[in-house]
């Protein structure tokens, strides 16, 4: 995750102070396991904003100054903070430096959904660009060469595969799959694959066909003739994305796109 990234390197510069939601009760902002890391002039990541932000920030650089203090401590999000969420958030303080850069990353990188992008075009770059500040664990797979742009968010992986369905066997368990190659066979093939997976290990929660209400029509009479059932095809979703949004523009789908992987089971 960028965030991640971007504290990492400027740990190799100088200390910081890393503050993260150690438990939390009734409404709060943010939930456990959220986190920010105070530098001296910078904050990276936040906490919930508002004033207890502002005051775990003092808090952390009262600490990067040398004072010491209770790991947790207690903030009730009550009128003495001029926040009515009525909850109450533990805070934990832990001074990091460089050398904590490592176990920092497995920690606070957390569970990432296995997600496969098939097709390179103008949706799924916009796509990764959306996904990769998400908590997706990406494969970005198409047939053509040299597709791929060259800086990519920390959690995307590209493939090339020839044929291109050829990679559905080998996702990860409980992979998402996104379908919107540069071809509508490519497309018939790769759901194809994921059909037949899904009639033999069933570990494909959820399948997603860029494409009209027509594109699908056309295509479910297509898997029909190849022998798939009515049950089965009722697993793909296509047109992908939360109604209600009808922009046409990558950036677009992508937003909505993302939104209905986020509403989905998670790990």
């Amino acid at each position: 995750m960028r965030a991640l990234e971007e504290v990492t390197n400027r740990l190799a510069a100088q200390d910081a102070v890393l503050v993260s939601v150690d438990s939390a009760q009734g409404s709060v902002p943010r939930e456990p396991g959220a986190w920010m890391a105070v530098f001296p002039a910078s904050v990276v990541g936040t906490v919930g904003g508002g004033h207890l932000e502002l005051q775990a920030i003092a808090e952390a650089r009262r600490r990067l100054a040398g004072a010491g203090g209770e790991a947790v401590l207690r903030y009730p999000l009550g009128p003495s903070l001029g926040q009515c969420c009525g909850g109450v958030v533990h805070l934990r303080f832990e001074r990091i430096a460089a050398a904590d850069a490592p176990q920092l990353v497995r920690r606070l990188r957390g569970p990432e959904t296995p997600l496969a992008l098939f097709g390179g075009g103008h949706v799924g770059k916009a796509l990764v660009a959306v996904l990769g500040t998400l908590p997706f664990e990406i494969t970005w797979i198409d047939s053509r060469d040299e597709i791929f742009p060259p800086q990519l968010p920390d959690n995307v992986r590209c493939e090339h595969s020839e044929p291109v369905q050829a990679a559905v066997a080998d996702l990860a368990p409980g992979s998402r799959v996104l379908v919107m190659s540069f071809s509508h066979a490519e497309d018939l093939d790769i759901v194809a694959a994921c059909l037949r997976r899904l009639r033999e290990r069933g570990d494909l929660p959820y399948v997603g066909l860029i494409g009209s209400k027509t594109k699908w029509a056309t295509f479910r009479h297509r898997l029909e003739e190849r022998g798939f059932r009515k049950q089965e095809l009722a697993q793909v979703t296509c047109p992908i994305g939360i109604p209600g949004i009808a922009g046409k523009q990558p950036e677009v789908i992508a937003v909505a796109v993302a939104a209905q992987l986020l509403q989905g089971p998670q790990p």
